[in-house]
């Protein structure tokens, strides 16, 4: 791979991983909720889970959603509506210091699984690996997916520190409703593009 399209790809990387989508939103309410340190696990379930889909997709995966197209349908319509049900989860989670806090930051697992409905991670790595990896070969791929791990994290990062700030401001039960349901509201648009 040329520096041109390592260069390309870092960049791709960077703005795909730091713009606003649902793993930012969710990360940015964890944060506000539970804090940094309680969610590192979500960070690095969406950083680890971006990778090993970048690399499962790499090799292969694609070629099934371009054999079945209904396949890349039914993928999208689970996704909306698991979507759906998490804005539902960050809608109506408790305040942390609250005695009967309803919810808890996503797991490892979780992240990483949630990275297979996730439309925006799909087209990141749809894009990443059809425009980024002239020659699909299996080292091209790993190399996709770790420039993706380097920057992703602390793209990601940002976010939940950006939420734990806001704490600061969401020291009210009424302020942190407000401001769940806002992040509720803005991960339910970031479906516009998908619908």
């Amino acid at each position: 791979m040329s520096y041109e399209l390592i260069s390309a790809l870092a960049l791709f990387a960077f703005v795909s991983s730091i713009t606003p989508g649902p793993n930012n939103l969710m990360l940015m309410a964890s944060g506000a909720n539970f804090g940094f340190r309680r969610t590192i696990p979500h960070m690095l379930g969406i950083n680890l889970g971006f990778v090993f889909m970048c690399l499962v997709v790499g090799v292969g995966l694609a070629q099934v959603f371009e054999s079945y197209p209904v396949s890349y349908t039914i993928l999208k319509t689970f996704s909306v509506v698991y979507l759906l049900w998490l804005a539902w989860k960050i809608a109506h989670a408790a305040p942390v210091k609250s005695q009967n806090a309803a919810g808890a930051p996503m797991t490892l697992l979780q992240a990483a699984a949630f990275q297979w409905v996730n439309p925006k991670a799909w087209a990141m790595v749809l894009t990443a690996i059809s425009v980024y990896t002239p020659a699909q070969t299996v080292q091209m791929v790993v190399l996709v997916a770790l420039i993706f791990a380097g920057i992703n994290l602390p793209s990601i990062g940002t976010w939940t520190v950006l939420g734990q700030q806001m704490a600061r401001i969401l020291t009210s039960p009424r302020r942190l409703v407000v401001f769940n349901w806002a992040m509720a509201l803005l991960l339910v648009a970031s479906l516009y593009p998908v619908l």
